[in-house]
């Protein structure tokens, strides 16, 4: 049996090896699942795209995102 990935580690890493479901996105960030749901409905979460009915993100576009909200908050702060 694989062993199960953590998407924590994908994105130490830097490379995706599979795109996040919102299930890893909420356990990345230790929130509910509908707070994610609620960051795509306003738009303020990381981007993701949709397979189908599913809803996807890029390991490198939510690091991105981190990224963008530490500078914000490094600017907000000073």
């Amino acid at each position: 049996m694989p062993a199960v990935s953590d998407p924590r580690a994908t994105l130490r890493r830097g490379l995706p090896d599979r795109y996040l479901t919102p299930d890893d996105i909420a356990e990345l960030f230790d929130v509910p699942l509908e707070t994610v749901y609620q960051w795509r409905k306003k738009r303020t979460g990381p981007p993701g795209f949709r397979v189908g009915k599913h809803v996807r993100y890029d390991p490198t576009a939510v690091h991105s995102w981190i990224a963008e909200q530490m500078q914000a908050d490094i600017s907000n702060a000073a």
